[in-house]
């Protein structure tokens, strides 16, 4: 009688979590149940609200660029190089209550009609200052870099969870199904610390990770079909999917094998639409000169920025380009010599950038492409080291900027310090860089969610978040 009194329990509280806990643990990926048929889980989804921008392209400034040598203007720190003071900081090198100043290595002058200041380290990108959103008090959890990439790319410092383009691509579909939603490409020397993490699906299904685009060589590998005919091939494709198609009927909560039919048939369609889509020899001399391809260090970032507004143009939602490899002083980590490290990297992206806002500009797609620039961090006022002019890693404040995808230009937002060691007025925090370009793409940040683990999870965390109200435009 006991057994039986609690098998009747549980079949009551089985029966009160049918429609809520364990119906979300059945939920297949496209928001179909276990016993529906499959459905391309990357087929358009309506926006929660009419969006400002249509996609998005993330320049990724890898190992942190110092904020206060390019954009975050400090003339206290002038006359004051090799000073010792008093300041708190926190980075590599662990907490420290005073440093020796390191003064800007680079002049500042204002530009464009707000007045812009910006150091000679980007005098294309300084050209577009009315453009473009400066948040100059950003902040992080971390200020190592595994951890403070993980958190820029997925909002959480451990590994995991789905990055920002899989979130978007989960939360609206993508508009090609003959390509890829969310494409990243990296730097000539490798990829960034933690490598595919920072573009993983996470919890989610593989569907929604970001496929690499090479710029040298084949740009998406195994693209080229087998030496079969095409309409042979179609036969075999099809009958794979066929068998799939049935083996998932009982398998609806198998996000594995839904991801698995989406990708055979995505690669089928790449074959005969990505080649276009990457072939530069379409574009003119000029356009090519804009980005500065012919340029010995601005060439490669130069290729990608092109090869990313070809993308969206083709309806891509979601673009992540890498400035910075993870060998030696091969990215912006410049603890060393902060001048010869910041001139090389500075003279790699900003003509292809500056390229970039104007070609969106002129075909019209700077008001529907959300142009987002920034790195992990910024970097220390003060030395590193007791020789040299290197700065160690500054999560506390540092500079990010957004341009296009109905983002106010000619605005800088927030306030570091009069020193640049700490956000102090107006600080946000990464989470509302999230919310921001999720609301600019029609999606409440608070209610895309995914439930894993027993939790509806967000990119923005449990606990919620809100998009910057400065840096969005009324019009």
């Amino acid at each position: 009688m006991w057994q039986a009194g609690g098998g009747f329990a549980g079949t009551a509280l089985a029966g009160m979590f049918g429609n809520d806990f364990f119906a979300k643990q059945a939920v297949a990926a496209d928001g179909t149940d276990e016993t529906a048929v499959w459905k391309n889980p990357l087929l358009p989804k309506d926006p929660d609200f009419a969006p400002k921008a249509k996609s998005v392209i993330f320049l990724f400034m890898y190992g942190g660029p110092s904020h206060i040598d390019t954009f975050d203007y400090k003339p206290a720190l002038i006359g004051m190089d090799n000073k010792t003071i008093k300041v708190k900081t926190f980075g590599r090198g662990g907490h420290k209550n005073q440093g020796r100043i390191v003064e800007p290595r680079w002049k500042f002058k204002r530009y464009g009609e707000c007045g812009k200041w910006v150091s000679s380290l980007f005098p294309h990108v300084a050209e577009h200052v009315d453009d473009i959103a400066f948040i100059h008090s950003m902040t992080a959890d971390s200020p190592i870099h595994g951890s403070a990439m993980l958190q820029m790319n997925s909002g959480e410092i451990l590994s995991g969870s789905p990055c920002l383009g899989s979130w978007i691509n989960y939360g609206l579909g993508t508009v090609n199904q003959n390509l890829p939603g969310f494409v990243v490409m990296l730097d000539k020397r490798g990829g960034p610390i933690s490598g595919p993490k920072n573009w993983s699906a996470g919890y989610m299904p593989a569907t929604y990770q970001a496929t690499q685009l090479r710029s040298k060589g084949t740009p998406i590998l195994d693209l080229a079909p087998y030496k079969i005919q095409d309409s042979t091939q179609r036969k075999m494709i099809d009958t794979i999917q066929a068998y799939n198609r049935d083996h998932f009927i009982d398998r609806g909560d198998n996000t594995n094998l839904a991801a698995r039919i989406a990708s055979y048939e995505l690669a089928y369609k790449m074959q005969a639409s990505a080649p276009e889509a990457v072939d530069l020899s379409q574009e003119t001399a000029a356009t090519k000169a804009m980005y500065g391809l012919e340029h010995p260090q601005a060439g490669y970032f130069g290729k990608q920025c092109l090869l990313a507004r070809r993308m969206v143009e083709r309806g891509v939602r979601f673009v992540q380009i890498y400035s910075g490899g993870n060998h030696n002083d091969a990215n912006w980590d410049a603890h060393g010599d902060l001048k010869l490290n910041h001139d090389l990297h500075a003279m790699e992206t900003d003509q292809p950038i500056a390229g970039l806002i104007k070609d969106l500009k002129q075909r019209g797609l700077f008001e529907e492409t959300l142009v987002v620039w920034g790195g992990e961090f910024g970097r220390q006022p003060t030395a590193e080291y007791a020789k040299g002019t290197g700065r160690d890693h500054n999560a506390y404040g540092f500079t990010m900027w957004m341009a296009g995808g109905g983002i106010k230009g000619g605005v800088s937002i927030g306030k570091t310090d009069e020193l640049g060691a700490a956000a102090i007025e107006d600080r946000f925090h990464v989470r509302r860089i999230h919310a921001t370009i999720l609301h600019q793409m029609g999606v409440d940040c608070n209610k895309l969610s995914y439930f894993f683990g027993g939790l509806d999870r967000r990119l923005v965390g449990v606990e919620g978040s809100e998009p910057i109200p400065q840096l969005i435009s009324s019009v």
